[in-house]
């Protein structure tokens, strides 16, 4: 979907049309969720603190998200999807790969069931939606967000090799910024440069997701269209408007968003057994802290806050904290042998500099 926040903000409010918008919060410690089209063009993106975007865009207005809305308009987008296959792998909200193969054998091509699927959310949802077709997952994604908004973008076989080989590595979906800064220290900056290294040679770069991109590159990716994704975590998390220093105060903070953490995991009918805490720091370091129970967390409560409150204490903080998350994920049987003591190899990578204001869930 194209600025889909945004989009249904402007969708249902008229007043809106036409204007730089932000959907978040334009506290000092808010962030840019979506910022439609006319916000964009004075370079205010996803995820940038609101206070970047108010510098970047003096007359930005800023809407409080409503999730309820988002969601409904999910599901229409969703049961236009259907009409077409079965084999629906949902990426977000707004974003799903559709594996048509089969839909294709009664003689509708994909580019036909792209421009159908279009033209049903336009004329449905009052929305617009850019399509991506090609042979595997890797090219319809990057398809997709060639001629936005509005577009549908086919890439076929034959033209894959060529258009990837131009390709700056960071339009590469998965490598992210440190990911392309160690390519780039290697020299590695568009696609023909992963199409030329050896596999053993990115392999020693970047570990398996080496070999990975450079097979992105060449226009090959297997991995099958999946219906069903299973959860792997469910997290919560909030930004104080100041920064926290004292850990009883911390510990408040934390014992608030147990509950609902709890909540959160009653109603997906999610089990886990690993409980990790999250800090950020003011200066966006990141420190997590983790531990792995041989069994599920119990979902009366006082487990998972004695627990949450034994990884905040059992480590002296390391500056003023802007941000507390709590979380469960799963933990495959196999990897439960010898991880029942408290592990806190915590990470001091540099945050994404902004974050939902208030609370979010993964």
């Amino acid at each position: 979907m194209d600025a889909f926040y945004a989009a249904v903000e402007q969708r249902d409010r008229p007043e809106l049309r036409g204007i730089p918008l932000a959907v978040g919060s334009s506290g000092p410690r808010g962030v840019v969720l979506t910022a439609s089209y006319e916000a964009r063009r004075y370079g205010v993106r996803s995820a940038m603190p609101s206070a970047t975007a108010r510098r970047l865009c003096a007359n930005l207005t800023f809407v409080s998200p409503r999730f309820d809305a988002y969601r409904e308009a999910s599901a229409g987008l969703h049961a236009i999807f259907a009409r077409y296959t079965r084999i629906i792998e949902p990426l977000s909200l707004d974003e799903a790969y559709l594996d048509v193969s089969d839909a294709a054998r009664s003689g509708l091509s994909a580019t036909d069931m792209a421009r159908g699927i279009k033209d049903a959310v336009r004329d449905e949802l009052h929305l617009t939606a850019s399509a991506g077709v090609s042979y595997n997952k890797f090219l319809a994604k990057l398809a997709s967000d060639m001629e936005k908004p509005d577009g549908l973008t086919v890439i076929r076989p034959e033209q894959a090799r060529a258009l990837l080989a131009d390709l700056p590595i960071e339009r590469f979906h998965g490598i992210g910024p440190a990911t392309a800064r160690r390519l780039h220290a290697a020299g590695i900056r568009k696609g023909i440069d992963l199409q030329q290294r050896p596999p053993d040679e990115l392999s020693a770069l970047l570990g398996r997701s080496g070999p990975f991109f450079r097979q992105l590159a060449t226009g090959e990716d297997d991995r099958p269209v999946r219906s069903t994704r299973k959860r792997l975590s469910v997290s919560v998390e909030t930004t104080f408007v100041q920064d926290i220093e004292h850990i009883d105060d911390l510990a408040r903070e934390l014992a608030a968003l147990c509950p609902d953490l709890l909540r959160r995991c009653r109603r997906s009918n999610f089990t886990g057994r690993t409980l990790t805490l999250k800090l950020k720091y003011a200066d966006f370091r990141i420190q997590t802290r983790s531990h792995t129970l041989p069994h599920p967390l119990a979902d009366g409560g006082t487990e998972l806050e004695s627990l949450a409150h034994r990884l905040l204490t059992k480590a002296p903080l390391d500056g003023p904290v802007r941000l507390i998350g709590i979380g469960i994920a799963r933990q495959q049987q196999a990897d439960l042998k010898g991880q029942l003591s408290l592990d806190l190899a915590d990470t001091g990578a540099a945050g994404t500099p902004g974050e939902n204001h208030g609370k979010s869930q993964t």
